[in-house]
């Protein structure tokens, strides 16, 4: 009598039932299902268009106007501020509610995890949340349509009203310093997974990247389910290259 391999996707899913502290890691490849293109991907922003990338740059963003201006423009018209979760984020609140989701670190600015719900308590934004605005002189933070109702209403380089600082989106831009407090929490948790999940990153991005070596030696089984390879593909103990709507549901399912 024969009898059917075990193929790898259910080998994870395998992992996953048996765990009790499994830890998602999450980049911008689980986003693009819900209209948000990546950064670093063959039709990623900074790919097609490397202004874009300039325009994270906090150095360039404090120092030149134009960049503010045209930054101010670009976050108007980003898709992420109208996304609704897919396929993707719902798979990991089944894991929530299944009690198995220990903590879920994320490098995505959108907010779609905690939309699709996933209580916020357990989501670790690395890089800050884009729908609140922030001032980089006096610390003032509000909701970003606050300040998109200014652009609306003709304003190019909105300035702080309580200070006259330079606002942006709360969310971290190269050259910005990381909150060391929410870095050390994602680097624990990582620490005290079962199985380490990361799912739609390049994990090129450093300090959070290095989650994922450090929950491998800590005894986490290490699972990328990602379109492309990663540079922890050697390590990991599944690689999957598919479809992140169509597998994650299935791993994640009871």
């Amino acid at each position: 009598m024969s009898t059917s391999a075990i193929t790898p996707i259910d080998q994870v899913r395998g992992w996953i039932a048996n765990a009790q502290r499994v830890v998602a890691l999450t980049g911008a490849g689980i986003s693009t299902d819900s209209g948000i293109p990546d950064y670093r991907g063959p039709q990623g922003v900074w790919t097609k268009n490397p202004l874009a990338e300039r325009m994270s740059d906090i150095r360039y963003y404090m120092n030149d106007p134009e960049v503010r201006k045209l930054s101010w423009q670009s976050r108007l018209n980003n898709p992420a501020y109208h996304a609704r979760p897919n396929n993707g984020h719902h798979a990991l609140v089944q894991l929530e509610k299944r009690g198995k989701l220990h903590a879920l670190i994320t490098q995505n600015v959108d907010g779609l995890h905690q939309k699709a719900g996933v209580p916020a308590a357990k989501v670790i934004e690395v890089h800050g949340n884009l729908h609140r605005a922030m001032c980089m002189s006096c610390g003032w933070r509000d909701d970003m349509q606050v300040v998109f109702e200014r652009l609306r209403a003709g304003e190019d380089d909105p300035a702080c009203t309580a200070c006259g600082g330079i606002l942006k989106s709360d969310t971290i831009s190269f050259g910005q310093a990381l909150i060391p407090e929410v870095i050390d929490r994602a680097l624990q948790v990582a620490r005290e997974a079962d199985v380490l999940i990361a799912v739609g990153s390049t994990l090129q991005v450093y300090p959070v990247a290095g989650a994922v070596p450090l929950a491998k030696r800590a005894g986490a089984k290490l699972v990328i389910l990602n379109a492309q390879a990663t540079q922890f593909d050697d390590i990991a103990d599944a690689v999957l290259n598919t479809s992140i709507g169509e597998a994650l549901p299935f791993l994640c399912s009871a």
